[in-house]
């Protein structure tokens, strides 16, 4: 019955009788998100912590479902790992509040559920150096999945990255309308790259527009972990996630009974997210100013998003001398100026 199960829950959390269950939304082989999430789950294994994991959840009830299952297989901790899952998320920890939950990239949380993401735009932010540096047409492309926040903020980060070592360039957006579709990505890619685009950068879940861009003669950032013999004529470097670094720390609270309901959120600064190692495609001296901005981001006196910003129309958003607040950056709806494509009303 339901009672025994939440009896069962009711046990203090210990390294025996610990099992964490991850419900994915893409393949452990996709070579892109979800091979990213899937290490924080290789990282608890490797110190002998039992887990369990579902792939190709759809974003919609059939993720209930394969929560519900997990805790039916004794999980009583459970990571949601796509945006999408949020609310099925909350509505399946409501009934069962000694189950521990963590959800990426919602906004939703409750007594026993966590938010946990990085500071993407951080990251993109050095990439951004090494496409501005590249690119000879000056026109980067960006392959995009959805029109919200999370997706917005990483290429308005990209794209300060990109005006910070070369100001004349611009930045193309191409939606596909999802997170995963090789096929959907790899025609976004090649829109971008017919425009005239000698470098692109991805949200996508897959390699597919690192692909694209070799076949075209390109040049290509991948994103969620480092790809560089997806399309070795192409690639330069790849922010990165390490899911481990808060998958660890989260179970970890959960032994120590110190576990809290959080929004966690780092950067740089604690390895949530990195910029995976230069190919030698890069030009000269990137390196160099990846290293500097890095440094300046890492200790505060690099602000992404301080003024004077500018929309894409020539609207001040913020002003001179202001930054940006987390909340403001994680709500953040408008392109910057010198970033061209349309943000769809929802």
């Amino acid at each position: 019955t339901g009672c025994s199960k939440k009896n069962a829950a009711d046990a203090k959390i210990t390294k025996e009788n610990l099992k964490v269950g991850f419900v994915y939304i893409g393949s452990i082989h996709d070579e892109g998100y979800t091979t990213a999430q899937d290490k924080g789950r290789l990282a608890l294994e490797s110190q002998g912590i039992k887990t369990m994991y579902v792939e190709n959840v759809p974003e919609n009830a059939d993720c209930e479902k394969v929560i519900r299952d997990l805790i039916d297989q004794g999980c009583n901790v459970i990571y949601t790992t796509s945006f999408g899952f949020m609310d099925w998320t909350i509505k399946v920890a409501k009934e069962f509040p000694n189950i521990k939950f963590g959800h990426c990239s919602g906004y939703k949380r409750s007594e026993n559920v966590s938010t946990y993401f990085g500071k993407m735009y951080e990251a993109r932010y050095l990439a951004g150096i090494a496409a501005g540096l590249k690119t000879k047409t000056n026109k980067i492309g960006y392959v995009a999945a959805f029109p919200i926040p999370e997706c917005i903020r990483g290429i308005n980060g990209f794209a300060r990255g990109v005006q910070s070592v070369n100001p004349d360039a611009k930045i193309e957006v191409v939606w596909t309308n999802t997170w995963y579709d090789p096929a959907v990505e790899k025609q976004a890619a090649l829109e971008v790259l017919n425009k005239g685009c000698d470098v692109i950068e991805q949200h996508q879940d897959t390699t597919a527009p690192q692909i694209a861009a070799q076949e075209k003669g390109a040049f290509c950032i991948g994103y969620n972990v480092a790809t560089p013999n997806a399309a070795p004529k192409a690639y330069l470097t790849a922010p990165v996630f390490h899911w481990d670094t808060f998958i660890t720390d989260d179970v970890n609270s959960i032994l120590e009974g110190t576990w809290k309901s959080r929004a966690y959120w780092e950067g740089l600064k604690s390895g949530m997210v990195d910029l995976a190692p230069l190919s030698s495609l890069c030009e000269k001296g990137t390196q160099e100013k990846i290293a500097e901005a890095r440094k300046a981001i890492e200790d505060g006196s690099l602000q992404i998003f301080a003024g004077p910003l500018y929309d894409q129309t020539g609207n001040l958003m913020v002003k001179e001398g202001e930054v940006m607040s987390d909340e403001e950056v994680c709500n953040m709806n408008w392109f910057i100026k010198g970033v061209s494509g349309v943000i769809p009303l929802n």
